[in-house]
């Protein structure tokens, strides 16, 4: 009996300690060290304006459909870029509801960007991402849209795509995926061009 009361003591003790070390003093640890050398990255890579406002995140995605904004590439979670509902919309490529969606995304995206009917369209235009929430777009589907946004801002076309090669992210690594813009920075650089306000999507 006194041996058994033991090992149940012994178990009790390290649970505790355990209990205290795992939930308690590591997870302190670790919130203080981020907190100290990446602070903007552990609170959420968050935009705010100067009058302090956040204005979203770097690692979300979000909607814009004005014709003046750079267009985000579509999104399957939730009613779109719903940070609550990661994921893709798990149609497979034999979907005929994935194919008919992307088919009329194509049409859209010509339409909007005065594009041929036989003229291609980026990929990234008209499909999700696996997460729904990617906040970038392709150099090619920003320089498409390019001519668009500048005629509603009433810009030179030249300078908008001046402003989508400034705001172009390099490979990751140097060698990793393509290059690419964040489609909320880069319509926040839009407008400190033309009249330095708030995107409204």
């Amino acid at each position: 009996m006194k041996k058994l009361l033991s090992e149940l003591r012994g178990a009790v003790m390290a649970t505790l300690v355990l209990a205290v070390v795992c939930c308690g003093v590591y997870p302190l640890v670790v919130f203080g060290i981020s907190q100290a050398l990446f602070r903007d990255k552990a609170n959420g890579s968050l935009i705010v304006d100067p009058k302090g406002t956040v204005l979203g995140s770097r690692l979300l995605g979000q909607q814009f459909t004005a014709e003046k904004y750079f267009h985000s590439r579509p999104s399957a979670a939730g009613n779109g870029y719903d940070a609550t509902s990661s994921g893709g919309s798990n149609l497979g490529p034999t979907s005929k509801k994935l194919a008919d969606s992307i088919a009329q995304n194509i049409a859209d995206y010509r339409a909007q960007n005065g594009l041929g009917t036989n003229d291609a369209v980026p990929a990234d235009a008209v499909t999700a991402s696996g997460s729904g929430l990617d906040p970038h777009i392709t150099v090619r589907n920003a320089e498409l849209q390019a001519e668009r946004v500048a005629k509603a801002r009433n810009l030179p076309v030249e300078k908008v795509l001046e402003l989508v090669r400034r705001n172009t992210d390099g490979t990751d690594l140097g060698l990793l995926g393509e290059p690419g813009m964040n489609v909320l920075e880069l319509n926040l650089a839009l407008n400190n061009l033309s009249n330095g306000t708030s995107p409204a999507k």
